[in-house]
């Protein structure tokens, strides 16, 4: 099979994050292009059963299946691999691939670089917002991350679960867009979850899947 230096790769995996990152994809790609365009990218789609309940960092269960996964799509004719879930990058960080992967924590510090933002408050799991992953990596490029108290951290955390089995009320929606409003006057709001990147944000809130998304478009048009 020809490499196709263009080609954007897509991992699937949970249904209702994968299909917000192929819908985002498809209408700004379109906006873009007009006419009757959609987005070109290969979907290789997973059983996210084998890698979710290993996450965030039971890497002995995750690697293996990861490393299975990458050796398939890097046999498919693409470049440039998105993975819809920010979660698991800190997995992916650990595997060697010649494919690109568009990272959301490079992306995340450019981007607030270039905005010159040096502090920020994390939305994302309980997980990222509590671990050193997310925080080392900002750290080391000079932001200050900081997580909400603990009991928005615990809403927050719930929140994204009720979102990925889709059971998340309007009133749990009200009550997060409070927060936003809260935290957004102490400092910049910095979405790490791919779950809560579903719901609408105000254009001052940093989200990490709309930076991948804006990359991986940027990534189509330049080759």
């Amino acid at each position: 099979m020809t490499k196709n230096a263009n080609m954007l790769g897509i991992l699937g995996l949970g249904h209702r994050s994968t299909l917000f990152y192929l819908d985002a994809l498809n209408k700004a790609y379109h906006e873009e292009e007009q006419g009757y365009s959609t987005c070109p990218f290969i979907l290789y789609n997973t059983d996210f059963n084998s890698i979710n309940p290993y996450l965030p960092n039971q890497f002995k269960k995750l690697l293996p299946t990861l490393t299975s996964y990458l050796s398939n799509l890097e046999k498919l004719p693409i470049s440039h691999l998105l993975v819809p879930n920010i979660t698991l990058h800190e997995a992916m960080d650990k595997l060697d691939t010649n494919l690109k992967i568009i990272h959301p924590l490079p992306l995340s510090v450019n981007f607030l670089k270039k905005k010159d933002i040096k502090e920020t408050i994390v939305f994302g799991s309980k997980y990222t917002m509590t671990s050193t992953y997310l925080s080392n990596y900002f750290s080391s490029k000079g932001i200050q991350t900081r997580s909400p108290s603990n009991k928005d951290e615990e809403f927050i955390d719930a929140l994204r679960q009720k979102i990925y089995s889709n059971t998340e009320t309007l009133a749990d929606r009200d009550a997060y867009n409070a927060l936003i409003v809260k935290y957004s006057n102490k400092a910049h709001i910095l979405i790490a979850c791919t779950e809560l990147s579903i719901l609408n944000h105000p254009t001052h809130v940093v989200d990490m899947a709309q930076l991948q998304i804006t990359e991986a478009l940027k990534q189509i048009k330049q080759h």
